[in-house]
């Protein structure tokens, strides 16, 4: 039943088809928007459309940006000898935050998940491959993908891609969380922090 009229219907709708929106999310929202001043939502609005208009693929690493190539792929200060490869732009933007890596990035935009019909053709393994052939100064590329189900099989299949050209193949090391109590951890967690030991 349409409680509100047309236009906040549709407007509860279109922001309930958003990720992570649910209805009561969504129909919250609609109504903050609806009590901001006009020239605020059409802030919001300009802002959408010029995101969608202007952020492109970067040619090189496949980031979103709005220049090509990305400032991280023409920055001369990085080190363009090692390659991250990351799922998502969000995981790109979390290793840069620690400002421990400086390398360059290439990003898949998504897992193998045969469940959901995403297999290596939906995913950017080709223009990494690409990428690779084309360079012959990178001498290794670090599996960065989520330490799931996934993320293991995007990374096994993109290692088996990569070894037989003699790049070095490198695999995050993942474990137990810092701050983490070991009784609540479960087994294959230990399993991989006791494999990942490192000489202190």
């Amino acid at each position: 039943m349409n409680y509100y009229g047309n236009p906040i219907t549709r407007l509860i709708e279109e922001l309930g088809s958003l990720p992570g929106i649910g209805g009561k999310s969504a129909q919250r929202l609609a109504f903050y928007l609806i009590h901001q001043p006009k020239e605020r939502v059409e802030q919001l609005a300009e802002a959408i459309l010029e995101a969608r208009s202007q952020v492109q693929y970067c040619s090189c690493c496949c980031n979103l940006t709005d220049e090509d190539p990305c400032p991280i792929c023409s920055d001369p200060r990085r080190d363009h000898t090692t390659i991250m490869v990351v799922e998502d732009p969000r995981d790109m933007a979390a290793y840069e935050k620690t400002k421990e890596y400086h390398g360059l990035y290439h990003v898949l935009h998504g897992a193998i998940n045969p469940m959901l019909g995403v297999g290596p053709e939906e995913l950017k393994i080709k223009e990494l491959l690409h990428r690779l052939s084309e360079n012959n100064t990178v001498q290794e590329v670090i599996l960065a993908t989520n330490p799931n189900v996934e993320g293991e099989a995007t990374a096994m299949y993109i290692s088996r891609l990569i070894k037989p050209t003699g790049i070095r193949v490198t695999r995050i090391a993942n474990g137990v969380p810092v701050g983490g109590d070991l009784e609540y951890i479960d087994e294959v967690t230990l399993s991989r922090a006791l494999e990942g030991r490192r000489e202190l």
